[in-house]
C-alpha cells in the first residue's frame, strides 16, 4: 500500500482463507488521492432494489464488461485494486476436493483488477462492495479451471487507477491474463475447504491422491492474502 502512495493506509489483519461476502481490502482513488477501503465481496449495483446479491456478483468476466449493466458504469468510474499473496483453485478427484494455491514464482504480493459500488437502502444505510475481474486463464490455471484473475502490474496498476480514464478500449487491454511464466501452483491442505478455517497453514502442501492438477474444478475463486 505504501508502494503505491496510500496516504492513510488501514491495519488490515493477513488472512488466508477469504471467500465472497467478506470484507477485503482495496486500494481506489477519490479526490484527495489514493485510499485503502474495506469493501465487502460481492458487488450490489447501485440501482439494486436489495443488497441480498452480492455473492452472485463477486467476480465479473473481462469479456464485454463495459456493456454489461450490472458493471459498465463501475468499471469506468469505480476501479479499485486488491492486494493479494495468491488464490486457490480446486481439484476434483472423486467426490472430494483439493485445492491449489497459485501464486507467482518470485512469491511477492501482486494486485487484482477490481470495481467498486456504493449502493444504499431505502432507509439510507450505506453499503460498499466490490468484484474481482477474471479473464481467460494462462496455461498454469488452466489445468485446474477455464478463468483466473486479471492481475495488473507496473504501469497497469496507475492507469486502471486512473479515473479520467474512461474509454473502453483503454480500459479493456488491461484485463488479459498474466504470463504462465511467472506463476506456479502448489497442492495445500484441504482443511481450507471450510471458509469457518483461517490460520497460515492453510498454506502447507499436501499432496492430494493425483499430485498433476487436472480439469476438473469448482467455479470459486478464494483469494489468499497474507
Amino acid at each position: 500500500m505504501q508502494q503505491l502512495g496510500v496516504k492513510d493506509p488501514r491495519d488490515f489483519v493477513s488472512r488466508y482463507n477469504i471467500a465472497p461476502t467478506t470484507v477485503i481490502p482495496a486500494i481506489r482513488t477519490r479526490d484527495s488521492g489514493r485510499e485503502a477501503v474495506p469493501l465487502q465481496w460481492g458487488l450490489v449495483p447501485w440501482w439494486a432494489k436489495t443488497n441480498q446479491d452480492g455473492a452472485r456478483l463477486s467476480n465479473a468476466r473481462a469479456e464485454g464488461i463495459v456493456s454489461k449493466p450490472a458493471f459498465r458504469e463501475a468499471v469506468r468510474k469505480r476501479r479499485c485494486v486488491v492486494p493479494a499473496s495468491g488464490f486457490y483453485e480446486w481439484q476434483t478427484i472423486g467426490k472430494q476436493k483439493f485445492p491449489w494455491y497459485f501464486q507467482l514464482r518470485d512469491e511477492s504480493p501482486f494486485l487484482l483488477a477490481g470495481i467498486w459500488e456504493n449502493w444504499r437502502s431505502p432507509d439510507g444505510v450505506e453499503l460498499e462492495t466490490c468484484a474481482l475481474i477474471t479473464t481467460t486463464p494462462n496455461s498454469v490455471v488452466a489445468a485446474l479451471h477455464d478463468r483466473m484473475p486479471a492481475i495488473l502490474r507496473g504501469v497497469e496498476v496507475d492507469r486502471w487507477l486512473d479515473a479520467s480514464i474512461q474509454d473502453p478500449a483503454l480500459i479493456e487491454p488491461l484485463l488479459g491474463p498474466l504470463p504462465a511464466e511467472l506463476m506456479t501452483s502448489t497442492p495445500v491442505s484441504p482443511r481450507m475447504n471450510s471458509v469457518r478455517y483461517d490460520g497460515p497453514d492453510c498454506l502447507e502442501r499436501v499432496e492430494p491422491p493425483c499430485a498433476t492438477p487436472a480439469a476438473t474444478a469448482s467455479p470459486q475463486l478464494s483469494l489468499g492474502l497474507d
